[in-house]
């Protein structure tokens, strides 16, 4: 018997959470029923059953594929978003961590940016521009800025091919306090062509301000992360 706070939720919500029941302990790629079936099964609408599945995928529990159903999604990729590498957090999860550079150049720095790393507006800093990837699949748009002298990065990031790697191994800079600001956002065009994601699916932007050893401002980052693949998880010692 439906309890009376079980009835006050909407029909698809109830659904919803019936659907995470059935998946629970099914394996990643595991097809589920169609829409018909489930509507059948639990007594409803296909419309109710389309919305519940919705945001099933926008959450990144299911994964929907066009002429071949609808099935488990694998794992939220988990980044420990402090002073852990992103290669390192994917690594420990038997994922392979990998970038594809789009751009590196010098560019004079906006207001926002000269702020941040503590420099006149107009001076030039390096702009780094990736997709982040975890087992080949785009997870991340980053853009990243840095102040000081860096001559020969571009080369230096291909080879080494972790940011942080090149600015330690290769020109003694040492990230060592970052400061990360998290949001919500959502997909605009940008994001459905570099991340493979629908328009208006949800995103998380982090702004990550890093600073060396003696507390000088070196990094300045904007990062667009999809938010059905990606999980945050902070950690503080107190």
């Amino acid at each position: 018997m439906e309890t009376p706070a079980a009835a006050a939720l909407p029909k698809y919500y109830v659904l919803k959470e019936q659907i995470l029941a059935l998946i629970e302990d099914a394996v990643p790629g595991t097809l589920i029923p169609t829409e018909r079936a489930l509507a059948e099964q639990y007594g409803t609408s296909r419309t109710t059953v389309r919305q519940a599945i919705g945001e099933l995928v926008a959450e990144g529990r299911l994964d929907r594929t066009q002429g071949r159903g609808t099935f488990v999604a694998p794992p939220k990729v988990t980044h420990v978003r402090q002073l852990t590498s992103f290669t390192d957090d994917a690594a420990s999860q038997g994922m392979t961590a990998s970038a594809r550079i789009l751009d590196i150049s010098e560019v004079p720095a906006d207001t926002v940016t000269a702020k941040r790393l503590a420099v006149e507006p107009g001076a030039g800093v390096h702009r780094v521009e990736r997709i982040r990837l975890v087992n080949g699949e785009p997870l991340a748009h980053e853009t990243a800025f840095l102040a000081g002298e860096l001559p020969g990065l571009a080369g230096n990031v291909e080879v080494r091919g972790s940011l942080y790697s090149a600015l330690r191994e290769d020109y003694g800079i040492r990230i060592s306090e970052v400061e990360d600001t998290v949001e919500t956002k959502l997909a605009g065009p940008e994001e459905v062509r570099l991340l493979d994601v629908e328009m208006g699916a949800p995103m998380l932007l982090v702004h990550r301000l890093g600073l060396d050893p003696d507390g000088r401002p070196v990094e300045w980052t904007e990062s667009v992360f999809r938010g059905d693949r990606f999980r945050f998880v902070a950690r503080m010692h107190v």
